[in-house]
């Protein structure tokens, strides 16, 4: 492997990353040829296949497996090494790669704005989607951090718990139910429920809290984002458990409800989680630090 080139390993990754040399080749800006040739060289160097295709789809080999895991080792102490050097040199800036669960894309854009404001040389790279899709992101060292709620059990992390997340039930401002002062658990187990994908926190959490009541919800729909359950919501499909932070534009407007229901709001935590053996260059430590001491008043003012 010692003939292989950085650019080799770039490209490598993007592609494993995808599955898919169109993917990769719409990523580096590059052509699909150039992105075949330059894998095809790094096949020849490496003596072995990195890829097979079955079918249509493409599939990663033993030893494309072996090498992606080296590969992202590679590249990310190289940009290790460019951040110690820029902060050698006093300079200011950097680059970070944080991953948010779905439900903290209602805070985390606005977290990133204020952390700009006295950082503007960090670029930061912002990627969201469910809780499984961050925990695997962190496991593979494709981020540097996370904003996620309850940490993977299963990664060796570094987490710290910066602000409560309450999770509530709502429905439609003329659903029957907004009209009690007050509903058990019980109350709602002849209710439609619209509920997110599993590997969401939310669903994670919504499951947890019926098991707790011994009440099995009526799940009557299953969708991937939380604007689609809020909006499914407001049409009267249903009711839904959600992030309150998901809320305010919604609850100001009067278009949604909480419902009074007992154990609610369920109150979980907002954590900031990074691996253990992720080492914390001068940008990553100042957003980290940034989060803990400005995040916590910042939700609350969205709550």
């Amino acid at each position: 492997m010692r003939n292989a080139t950085i650019r080799q390993l770039q490209i490598f990754s993007v592609a494993a990353s995808h599955l898919s040399f169109a993917r990769a080749a719409e990523k580096l800006h590059l052509t699909h040829a150039a992105i075949s040739l330059q894998i095809k060289q790094l096949e020849d160097v490496s003596g072995t296949l990195l890829f097979e295709r079955i079918g249509k789809r493409v599939f990663l080999t033993e030893a494309g497996e072996i090498l992606l895991s080296h590969t992202r080792q590679i590249l990310q102490s190289l940009k290790e090494a460019d951040e110690a050097l820029l902060a050698l040199k006093g300079l200011k800036g950097g680059r970070i790669a944080v991953a948010v669960a779905s439900t903290a894309e209602y805070f985390a854009p606005g977290l990133l704005a204020e952390f700009r404001k006295i950082q503007a040389d960090v670029r930061i790279r912002l990627l969201i989607d469910n809780r499984d899709t961050v925990s695997r992101l962190l496991a593979g060292n494709e981020v540097d951090l996370a904003i996620m709620g309850r940490p993977p059990a299963e990664l060796d992390a570094a987490a710290v718990a910066f602000a409560p997340h309450p999770l509530v039930i709502i429905a439609s401002h003329d659903h029957p139910l907004v009209r009690s002062p007050s509903l058990s658990v019980e109350d709602l187990a002849g209710e439609t429920l619209i509920v997110r994908e599993s590997g969401s926190g939310t669903r994670s959490a919504m499951e947890e809290f019926f098991q707790e009541h011994s009440v099995k919800p009526r799940i009557g729909m299953e969708m991937g984002s939380n604007e689609a359950i809020k909006q499914a919501v407001v049409a009267g499909l249903g009711i839904s458990f959600i992030s309150q932070h998901t809320l305010g534009l919604e609850l100001s407007a009067g278009r949604l409800c909480l419902l009074k229901v007992e154990g609610t709001p369920v109150m979980r935590r907002w954590h900031i989680v990074r691996h253990k053996n992720k080492r914390l260059t001068p940008a990553l430590a100042a957003f980290w630090d940034f989060v803990l001491e400005f995040a916590p008043a910042y939700l609350r003012r969205l709550t």
